[in-house]
């Protein structure tokens, strides 16, 4: 036998349920109509019927009297009431029998109606006319004559149509009491269905929901205690039964799942321990960069002076006296002494980017271009350049690495410039979002966008030193600078002519849009600020830079 599931059971108790009520309701209806009809019966036909014969002895008395009265006292007057009651008497028998169905009450109603017309043929008329031809002696004799009893037997018959209208009334009103009973005793078994009903499901729903759902409830307590091992019983219906299995399985799942997690804690454990000795490794690797980078600035700075300012000694004291090869000689170790001394400074600005740090601040743009555009005016005006700038925000950072940023990025515009024309050089800035992007675009030569991520790694060249010099640590330090900032820099390889760098900034919280728009430019005819100036400040406020804004001054200036 197929188990009954709860909303079966719970469907087919609601079916019977409703069926009853149903049938229930529709007795209940008809009763109600049914009553509704003898209440009408009784209050618009058999109410006014009882009225109207209570009014019709009323008015046979009146005919009675007005006679009787004018047979005494002989005046006109007197008949009113006689001739008023025949009329009232007329009508309301007119009306009683457009009001009664019942055939004993319209038979009563057409016998008083010929006995009240026998009275008044025989003894009212008679007497009327007697007492107007002047028959005086004769009108007792007519008033007591024995067909007077007509008058009796017509309100006995008033009175046998009354009492048969009061018994058609108790009728209809015992009707309508048993009708009334009846309807109540429907409700009354509405309620107890509904009770029962009731009932039924409230144990129903204990014994196969309750019952059931606590004690999976409890096994699933126990579970969370850590008996994760433990089955869980599938009981009650089909439903309960159901969730009980899905949730065996979820428990399967979570052991299977805490296995993997205990395995992968375990990895996580072994990975934490090696990455804590990676660690101290790179802790230890630090402390050996540390102290190379003293030595570097320190110990191996003056021997390449040494070096440097004897091979220069050796060039200029004996220049000519040696044979060709000699001087050639001693120019090659005086190059490789500068260039060696450079590599290092570089490496040294490189290295100390974000180790040491003065803070940041609010640092002007268009403040910081205007003194590295100063600072580079010499060889702009060398070569016929322009340098313009426009739209440039204030941004949160360091002024020094700003400033080194973009004295870099102009000097390799002004090294790379093409050879058939001046260099032009803009600089301007947009906001995207809660970014400053920052676009730095020349005429120059140009980088094919196959290079466009080669050329942000350090000691990375795409030309020879011979054609270029530098040490290709420039744009290196730029993306370093930017990252240091929280920026992005890219090269711009949809660029239609020459080299388009964009650097991504962020915009200091709270700061709205620029309204206004200034524009700047820088030629070889303006005057220009001393660049040794600028040069110098950069230097003093942030020392790891000072290689690289100096050399920014010189011909052979940091390129990428």
């Amino acid at each position: 036998m197929v188990k009954w599931t709860l909303g079966r059971r719970i469907t087919v108790i609601c079916a019977l349920v409703g069926l009853l009520l149903t049938v229930i309701g529709v007795a209940a209806v008809a009763t109600a109509e049914t009553s509704r009809s003898q209440v009408k019966v009784l209050m618009d036909e058999v109410g006014p019927l009882r009225t109207d014969c209570g009014q019709l002895l009323t008015v046979l008395a009146d005919q009675e009297n007005g006679v009787r009265g004018y047979a005494l006292t002989r005046s006109d007057a007197s008949l009113a009431p006689y001739r008023n009651g025949v009329t009232e008497e007329q009508r309301l028998i007119r009306e009683m029998r457009g009001l009664s169905h019942d055939a004993v009450v319209l038979a009563r109603l057409s016998e008083l109606e010929a006995r009240s017309a026998a009275w008044r043929a025989q003894v009212a008329e008679p007497t009327i006319a007697a007492v107007r031809d002047g028959r005086a002696g004769d009108v007792p004799s007519i008033v007591a004559d024995p067909n007077s009893t007509r008058s009796s037997q017509a309100r006995e018959s008033a009175q046998a149509l009354l009492d048969r209208v009061t018994a058609v009334r108790d009728a209809s009103v015992t009707q309508v009491r048993g009708t009334l009973g009846l309807l109540v005793i429907l409700l009354v078994l509405a309620v107890i269905l509904i009770v029962v009903a009731g009932l039924t499901m409230a144990l129903l729903l204990r014994r196969l929901v309750t019952v059931p759902v606590v004690s999976l409830a409890g096994e699933v307590r126990r579970v969370a205690r850590g008996e994760y091992e433990r089955e869980i019983e599938s009981v009650g219906p089909t439903e309960i039964a159901r969730l009980a299995r899905d949730i065996n399985a979820m428990r399967q799942q979570i052991v299977a799942d805490l296995g993997t997690v205990r395995r992968a804690h375990l990895q996580l454990e072994k990975a934490n321990q090696l990455l804590e000795q990676q660690a101290e490794e790179l802790t230890r690797s630090n402390r050996d960069l540390e102290q190379f980078a003293y030595v570097a600035s320190h110990d191996l700075q003056e021997p390449l002076r040494k070096v440097a300012s004897f091979c220069q000694l050796l060039q200029r004291r004996y220049a000519g006296q040696l044979d060709e090869r000699a001087d050639q000689y001693i120019a090659f170790a005086v190059d490789g002494a500068q260039r060696m001394q450079r590599l290092i400074n570089d490496l040294l600005a490189f290295s100390r980017i974000g180790r040491i740090t003065s803070g940041f601040t609010d640092v002007d743009l268009d403040r910081v271009v205007s003194e590295a555009a100063a600072q580079l005016s010499w060889r702009s005006e060398q070569a016929g350049g322009t340098i313009t700038w426009s739209d440039l925000p204030t941004v949160r950072g360091e002024e020094p690495l700003l400033s080194a940023l973009f004295t870099n990025l102009m000097s390799n515009s002004l090294k790379f410039r093409h050879p058939d024309r001046p260099p032009r050089i803009h600089i301007q800035a947009e906001r995207v979002g809660d970014e400053w992007h920052i676009s730095c675009a020349d005429n120059g030569i140009g980088i094919e966008p196959e290079y466009a991520d080669k050329i942000f790694i350090i000691f990375q060249r795409l030309h020879p030193k011979n054609e270029y010099p530098g040490t290709g640590i420039g744009l290196a330090i730029a993306k370093k600078i930017i990252e240091y900032h929280g920026g992005r820099i890219w090269l711009d390889t949809e660029a239609r002519e020459g080299t388009v760098i964009r650097i991504a900034l962020p915009v200091i919280a709270g700061e709205d849009t620029p309204a206004e728009t200034t524009a700047h430019e820088t030629t070889a005819h303006e005057p220009t600020a001393d660049p040794t100036t600028t040069t110098d400040q950069t230097a003093a406020e942030h020392p790891e830079l000072a290689p690289v804004a100096a050399d920014a001054g010189r011909t052979e200036e940091t390129a990428s």
